[in-house]
């Protein structure tokens, strides 16, 4: 007991007020918690939801209690009493074990009261036990060892009886272990180490059931987890207490006779926010008592520290009294506290100010009267001060003329040297040799080092010093940092972090406040440069300012930082506002538009930290956001000086009706405010009337949110009522607040008065939004969309029901209404339908999932005839129930309106099917009646058909994926019997279903039928049916397993069909027999005008038709692996087919032999017919001996060629060869010897050709033997691919001798001048010159191009890619001059070898053409031609009227000349092909194009790739293509522009078109969807090319649902689209004309 006495009289010796545990308030924590990571709020995306409280953190009000109530109850349990540096945590230990000595207090005497201090703990380094800690290190006694044994035994016998009080853990060095609760009880005999020793007390392992009382901070509250059983925290003092303290500071200090300095102290410090923020805690406040005991007594420097002067004479001047005022004038002057107390002051309440202080409206500072000291007006600059009071107190300063043994300089540079020492050590202790004996002196007389009495291991007393506060400590250590080299820039940025507020596990343990950087950020100001140098003696002022910079910039990188949690954010503003850097403060709001702060507490100063971050914003605004934080109301009279605030966000159970009430009071004076939220609070309607009373004078605002309160029906109310006075609002939430149906039908009214509201959206109790128009847009008169309302999940009864239909009747202006999931059920449909008349802008209503049956469908159907502006209602049953009704204008008298009735995902029963169809019977609108993806059984789907005639406004019936049977199949197709109005039948079981009808009967309908078993009893009912139908333009049975028998049976039918265009009988596991049987169609049915079969991986079978009598007729036949037996047979249909013009074979493993049968069975009428072989060993040799012996076989061969793999034969009765050609199949010259004798029967040859083979001197040979027995040879063409030498010179001499050559090819080859001198002997007879890519002397070129002018016959001429001179290119124009007869000039890419002149020779060339008034084909590419040379041409194009080709590709061709150029080809009225790719065409002469080429009617073929052409030039191009009739191929590949849809839909009036080349435009799904409408059309449409466009799956979808009605197509290419290469194979696999590689 007197060694807790004495400690009590020790600790309380200095005190200024007495302590009462009594009047000690702590505020209550939950006791086990433990989370890594506070912040719970949750993120803008989950706004409106409930946010988590964290019952750890932050109490209410009610749970404040005194520290004696406290500790009432902590018998035999771990109490835990958390409290910051300076908050009286020691001294209260003190007073407790104070109290128990004189059996007073919380902790019964009869206990046994054991004290010890962690900092004492810390010097034991040896194990020791239970009794050695008690009696050696606690209560020596000088008693027997039996004596402490007894005391020993009476402890362990009886733990409960015993009370350990451990002060100060956030001093203990080492850390608590965590022990197994199952852990045997530790020996209290065994020597332990001292941690074990008190984790065993904690843990209930050694002594269990004594009470324990533990100290300690609050980030080591988490060291306790699972351990405590009671956590309070120690609560700061308010303004009151502070008032009292500071009035007795003065009173005892002997002021009391001038009663105004206490009474001005106090409210000197109540006026600023730092000096209030550090009074809270006892410590500081007793320090700040110091600090204006000297700024008012002692005449304190005003600008911040203030060092004694040296001089005895200076140090006996007076103290004079000076008037103060506040710092400063601008926004941020008072700043963060920083380090511990910004957590230190009451959170739960109560706190208020003197009313004698005046807050002002900029940054919520207490105006003080003019009359008064001045406080610094940072943190940092305070601590100057403080620092300056101190040194100033040494009594051996004052009076006396003796000079002091130090200075102040030389005393702050030793404390600041140990302070960092210390800083970096962790340490608090300093022992008498750390600090030199006169430094040691100086600081304890004047106040700054406090004594500490610390026992030794030994048990010896020694005297330990320590800073009067960590706070100061930090400082001095931050001072060395700035002043000193000692302290490198490396252990500056080490030390130099931001402060989160957050605890956590991992956190590293720390004694001190972490206020060192704000400290630091504070001395790089420029205010205190002068107090710095003054330190920084060795340093000087460079050094001082350079050391600021680097702070500066550090907290310039933080400023950047975008990975700062809230905390550190704020305490970022704390470190900018100390540093006092305007710059600085825009960086931090410069990427954060709206500053997070979620799970801290906050307190005045840290809105004032705020304030002056974000005033630096100016007019660019910035937001706030408050989610659970602890705030004082306090913390709102600040609020208002940060200015420019545009959002505000406080999110958090604790914001309730007084916080709403205190709030309302500010709100006006942020006049930039556009949104708040207070949501997830504890809002009422009284607190929801205040906030609207306030919102009312924010003109500005746009955005409320006010969702997850208590607001109820009232409290929306009271919101509602504002709608009209804020003409700017946007949005409002008020859902989750305990509402009911009244405050929606509230709203809903509130429509009818508040004209701008838009949107209405209610489900159930989660959410309630109000959107509202722009006003912007209503006061531009911009056309806005009406008001919609979204009534979800709502509870209610029928008299609810029908008060909501009234207010919904009065709702004329509503456009849509979503009432899903609300259970009307047929009973509330109807009440629905009742009100629609009254709804007379309706758009759209969603009925989903309210349990409508079938007689609520029934009903629809009804409403659907019945109300004239009901367009669509789409009733679906999948994962719940979809019941949606559109709307549009009410034209009434609009028959052709379409509307459509959907119900899908549905089992309808064949009575449903009866009743919805007898309502939409009355139906007198066009409309269309889906049934896809739904069950309909045969009943169901014969009582459809029965009813179909009745229906005469159907248009189109979609049972998509509901037909299960083929059965239900053949009664949809018997539709055509019943209906003289269906157009066509596309049904595919379980895919895609439809029917489509006229408006009137037509002549001929579509049938398709696929992917069903059509067995022998199926097949006949479905002939039976067709039989009894309409005439068919196509009929498709693809996929249907007919196989041979199957296909037989039905071309046994096929001529009581009436088919006007093709039947597919594709895809049915046809043979060769079958193949046979459907060939045998050319001779059985005379309206068969084709048959396409193969039986290769594609299979394929097409039978065609024609209306025309006497048609002829072609037969092809692909990768069908024929037998000698099937060709044979093959050959007797074609002989007993006379009218059979056309015969093709490919790739179907014919041998020669069987070929050579084959043609020798045919036998050919009188009017001929062709026939093909293709086959891949056709080629060189076998291409030879195969002519060969064909000539041989038959007499009735009229010309017979091979080309690359190709047999072609014209057969005609009775008739001469006319024609040998063997053409690109790689026939060695050598190999054509076999052919002389056969060639020498054939005097009546006309033509021979041999081109693109390797002739070479023994090709030549053979025809220099073989040109003498052909008298009437006239054509002879043996170009080559390959530049050969000799063939040329060795044919010359009998070229010159076969007198009736008139055509000669020789492109390709080398013409040597001896040749060329020969052969232009023979020029004037020519007729057709082809001397393309041949190669020649200078002077060979010459002569042949000179001798052209004695060609007066020519008339046609090739002479692409020569190399001519300037020279010859002149004697060319001469030649051009005196050959009128031309008819066909090829001159491409000759003008690449005209040198500099190219230009010029342009012209020459062209003016030489003047008078080839016969031209009718001209090829000039590659010219470089541009507008001069366009000009020349225009000249020429009207004297060739009978021109049929012009291609000017991969000129210079320019816009304004492409229009001069159309323009002149309107004389040209027999033109069939225009070629102008690669200019730079635009849209002018697109346009151009639209008014010229619709008179131009013969035009075949349009090729106008690589231009310039926009989407205008597509539009006029599409108009032109649309009177384009005879179009067969039109390439359109990288023209400029991806809007190519009206290009393709252009498309659908060019019934003869074959190729259509789009590729390389960025088109997109619109263009291949567009096209996938017109291939239908387009009967002969063949290959279609789309590659490097931007077609996704979806067009590519569309694209092969086409393709199915498409028989003639061959390919789609569909490289480098937006197709994955697993889809890209998926869809390849459903029709493989789909190609999706680069070849």
């Amino acid at each position: 007991m007197r060694l807790l006495q004495r400690r009590w009289e020790r600790l309380s010796e200095h005190l200024v007020r007495e302590v009462q545990p009594e009047n000690v308030w702590v505020r209550l924590r939950t006791a086990n918690r433990g989370r890594d990571r506070p912040d719970q709020t949750p993120a803008s995306a989950e706004k409106g939801g409930r946010t988590p409280e964290l019952d750890g953190d932050y109490g209410y009000m009610d749970s404040r209690v005194t520290l004696e109530t406290f500790l009432q109850g902590c018998a035999g349990k771990v109490t835990v009493l958390v409290g910051q540096a300076g908050s009286g945590k020691t001294l209260l230990m003190s007073c407790l074990g104070q109290q128990w000595a004189h059996g007073l207090g919380p902790i019964p005497s009869s206990y046994l009261f054991v004290l010890q201090e962690f900092r004492q703990l810390n010097v034991l380094s040896h194990p020791l036990s239970l009794s050695e800690l008690l009696f050696r290190h606690y209560l020596p006694l000088e008693g027997s060892n039996d004596e402490k044994r007894a005391i020993v035994d009476y402890l362990l016998s009886n733990p409960e009886q015993s009370c350990w009080v451990l002060d100060g853990y956030e001093e203990f060095h080492s850390k608590l272990t965590r022990q197994e609760v199952q852990r045997e009880l530790l020996d209290p005999e065994q020597p332990l180490p001292v941690a074990d020793l008190i984790s065993g007390l904690l843990n209930r392992h050694l002594l269990p059931g004594c009470t324990v009382v533990v100290t300690c901070r609050a980030r080591d509250v988490m060291d306790f987890e699972g351990i405590s059983d009671k956590v309070g925290q120690l609560q700061g003092w308010d303004c009151h207490e502070i008032k009292e303290y500071v009035d007795n500071f003065f009173q005892i200090k002997g002021h009391s006779a001038n009663k105004a300095v206490g009474v001005q102290a106090a409210d000197l410090l109540l006026s600023s926010r730092h000096l209030l923020a550090m009074s809270s805690l006892p410590a500081l406040c007793n320090i700040c008592c110091i600090c204006l005991e000297h700024l008012l007594l002692k005449g304190g420097d005003q600008r911040g520290m203030q060092i004694p002067e040296e001089t005895g004479s200076e140090r006996r001047r007076k103290a004079r009294e000076k008037g103060v005022q506040i710092a400063g004038g601008g926004r941020g002057e008072e700043g963060s506290i920083g380090g511990s107390y910004a957590q230190s002051r009451d959170q739960g309440g109560g706190r208020t100010r003197g009313e004698d202080i005046m807050m002002d409206g900029t940054n919520g500072r207490g105006q003080m009267p003019s009359t008064q000291a001045q406080i610094p007006s940072t943190l940092s600059q305070v601590y100057l001060t403080i620092l300056g009071a101190f040194l100033s107190r040494d009594p051996n300063t004052r009076g006396g003329n003796d000079e002091p043994k130090t200075t102040p300089q030389s005393v702050v540079c030793e404390l600041s040297q140990l302070a960092w020492k210390g800083l970096e050590d962790s340490k608090i202790l300093f022992m008498e040799e750390d600090i030199s004996q006169d430094v040691l002196e100086f600081s304890i007389r004047t106040g700054l080092l406090a004594q500490v009495e610390l026992r030794r291991e030994d048990g010896i007393l020694v005297n330990s010093y320590r800073f009067i506060h960590l706070t100061i400590q930090e400082f001095l250590a931050a001072l060395r940092i700035m002043t000193s080299t000692d302290v490198s820039d490396m252990q500056l940025k080490k030390r130099f972090s931001l402060r989160t507020r957050w605890t956590t596990k991992s956190d590293q343990r720390t004694v001190f406040t972490d206020s060192l950087h704000l400290y630091v950020c504070g001395l790089a100001s420029p205010r205190c440069t002068p107090d710095l140098v003054q330190f920084a003696r060795t340093s000087g002022q460079s050094w001082v300012q350079k050391r600021q910079t680097l702070v500066l910039k550090l907290l310039e990188n933080f400023c950047h930082s975008n990975t700062l949690t809230g905390p550190k954010i704020l305490d970022l503003c704390h470190c900018v506002q100390e540093s006092q850097d305007n710059q600085l403060a825009k960086q931090v709001v410069g990427t954060r538009p709206t500053l997070e702060l979620r799970n801290i507490t906050l307190l005045p100063n840290d809105i004032d930290a705020l304030a002056f971050v974000v005033n630096s914003v100016g007019d660019n605004g910035i937001g706030l956001d408050f989610g659970a934080c602890s705030m004082e109301l306090e913390c709102l009279d600040v609020l208002p000086s940060c200015q420019f605030i545009h959002y505000l966000s406080f999110r958090s159970r604790k914001y309730g009706d007084k916080f709403a009430e205190k709030l309302s009071s500010i709100l006006p004076k942020f006049t930039t405010l556009k949104k708040l939220e207070f949501c997830g609070a504890s809002l009422t309607t009284t607190g929801a009337a205040s906030l609207a009373s306030a919102l009312q004078n924010c003109p500005n605002i746009t955005e409320i949110n006010l969702s997850d309160n208590n607001l109820k029906d009232g409290g929306i109310k009271h919101v509602a009522d504002i709608f009209t006075k804020q003409p700017r609002l946007v949005l409002v939430r008020l859902g989750q607040n305990n509402s009911s149906l009244e405050a929606v039908d509230y709203l809903i009214g509130k429509m009818s008065s508040c004209l701008n509201i838009q949107h209405l959206n209610a489900d159930g109790k989660k959410e309630l939004t109000v959107t509202f128009f722009q006003n912007s847009d209503l006061n531009r008169h911009i056309t806005k969309s009406e008001p919609t309302i979204s009534l979800l999940n709502q509870t209610w009864s029928k008299p609810k029901m029908q008060k909501l239909a009234k207010s919904l009747a009065r709702c004329s202006a509503l456009s849509v209404l979503d009432l899903s999931s609300n259970c009307l059920g047929n009973t509330g449909l109807k009440k629905l339908l009742d009100i629609l008349p009254c709804l007379s802008n309706i758009q759209e209503i969603n009925a989903s999932n309210n349990g409508i049956g079938m007689e609520g469908v029934v009903m629809l159907a009804g409403a659907l005839c019945s109300h004239h502006n009901l367009t669509q209602i789409h009733i679906s049953h999948r994962e719940r129930q979809q019941v949606i009704l559109k709307f549009g204008p009410d034209e009434r008298d609009d028959k052709q309106q379409l509307k459509m009735f959907r119900i899908n995902n549905s089992s309808l029963m064949p009575s449903d099917t009866t009743k919805i169809c007898g309502q939409l019977v009355q139906c007198r609108s066009h409309f269309e009646l889906d049934l896809s993806h739904s069950s309909l059984p045969d009943e169901a789907i014969e009582n459809l058909v029965k009813v179909l005639p009745k229906m005469a406004s159907l248009q189109r019936l979609n049972v998509s994926h509901s037909i299960t049977s083929t059965a239900g199949a053949l009664m949809l197709v018997r539709c055509l019997t019943v209906s003289q109005r269906v157009k066509s039948v596309v049904i595919t079981p379980q895919i895609e279903s439809f029917i489509h009808f006229d408006s009137v009967k037509v002549e001929q309908a579509s049938c398709r039928l696929t992917h069903c078993s059509l067995n022998g009893e199926n097949l006949e009912r479905l002939l039976e049916i067709l039989q009894q139908g309409p005439q068919l333009s196509d009929l498709d049975l693809s996929s249907n397993q007919l196989e041979d028998e199957g296909v037989k049976c039905f071309l046994d039918s096929l001529q009581k069909l009436k088919i006007t265009s093709y039947v597919n009988l594709s895809n049915n596991g046809l043979r060769q027999q079958g193949l046979l049987d459907v060939a045998s169609t050319l001779c059985t049915c005379n309206n068969v005008s084709g048959v396409e079969v193969s039986l290769g991986a594609e299979e394929k079978c097409l039978i065609w038709f024609t209306q025309c009598e006497g048609c002829v007729k072609t037969l092809s036949v692909r990768e069908s692996s024929l037998e000698h037996d099937h060709l044979v047979r093959l050959a007797e249909i074609v002989s007993t087919c006379p009218s059979l013009t056309k015969l093709e074979f490919k790739n179907n493993l014919l041998q020669s032999d069987w070929i050579e049968d084959f043609v020798k069975l045919l036998n050919s009428s009188q009017r001929g017919f062709s026939v093909s072989i293709e086959e891949r060993w056709i080629r060189s040799e076998e291409a030879v001996i195969l002519v060969c012996r064909c000539l041989d076989l038959s007499s009735n061969i009229h010309t017979i060629r091979v080309h690359h793999t190709t047999l072609h034969l014209s057969l005609m009765k009775s008739s001469e060869l006319t024609s040998v050609s063997l053409v690109d199949c790689a026939v060695e010259g050598y190999q054509l010897a076999s052919m002389k004798s056969i060639i020498s029967r054939c005097p009546l040859l006309t033509e021979l050709d041999f081109s693109h083979n390797s002739l070479g001197v023994e090709g030549a040979e053979f025809l220099c033997s073989v040109l003498p027995s052909l008298p009437n040879l006239t054509c002879l063409s043996i170009g080559s691919k390959e530049a050969c030498v000799t063939v040329v010179e060795k044919l010359s001499e009998a070229l010159l001798q076969a007198a009736g050559i008139q055509c000669l090819n020789l492109s390709g080859h080398v013409i040597s001048d001896t040749a060329a001198q020969i052969m232009t002997r023979m020029w004037p007879r020519l007729k057709s010159l082809n001397l393309s890519h041949c190669e020649w002397s200078a002077a060979a070129g010459l002569q042949l191009v000179t001798a052209l002018q004695v060609c007066v016959s020519l008339e046609g001429l090739c002479l692409d890619s020569l190399q001519l001179n300037a020279e010859s290119s002149v004697c060319l124009g001469q030649a051009l001059r005196n050959i009128n007869s031309i008819r066909s000039l090829k001159l491409n890419k000759i003008v690449t070898a005209m040198g500099p002149s190219e230009a010029n020779g342009v012209l020459d060339l062209l003016a030489a053409m003047e008078g080839l008034i016969r031209m009718e084909e001209i090829e000039l590419e590659s010219w470089r031609m541009a507008d001069r040379g366009i000009e020349q041409l225009t000249k020429l194009l009207p004297l060739w009227t009978k021109l049929r080709k012009i291609s000017l590709s991969k000129n210079l061709i320019s816009d304004q000349s492409g229009d001069k150029l159309l323009e002149a080809l309107k004389s040209c009225s027999h033109l069939e092909e225009i070629h102008l790719s690669s200019n730079g065409l635009g849209d002018l002469t697109a346009a151009r194009m639209a008014l010229v080429l619709p008179s131009l009617t013969h035009i075949t073929v349009l090729d106008i790739s690589e231009n310039r052409i926009g989407y205008e030039g597509s539009v006029s191009l599409s108009k032109a293509i649309t009177c384009m009739k005879n179009l067969t191929k039109i390439h359109l590949t990288s023209i400029g522009t991806s809007e190519l849809c009206a290009v393709a839909a252009s498309l659908a009036h060019c019934p003869l078109i074959q190729d259509v080349g789009l590729g390389w435009n960025n088109c997109g799904d619109n263009v291949a969807v567009e096209l996938a409408r017109v291939m239908p059309l387009c009967q002969k449409l063949n290959r279609i090319d789309l590659e490097s466009n931007t077609v996704s799956v979806f067009g590519a979808e569309a694209l092969v649902r086409a393709l199915q009605l498409c028989p003639a197509l061959q390919l789609i290419r569909l490289w480098r689209n937006k197709v994955s290469p697993s889809e890209a194979q998926r869809l390849s696999l459903r029709d493989r004309r789909l190609n999706f590689s680069s070849t």
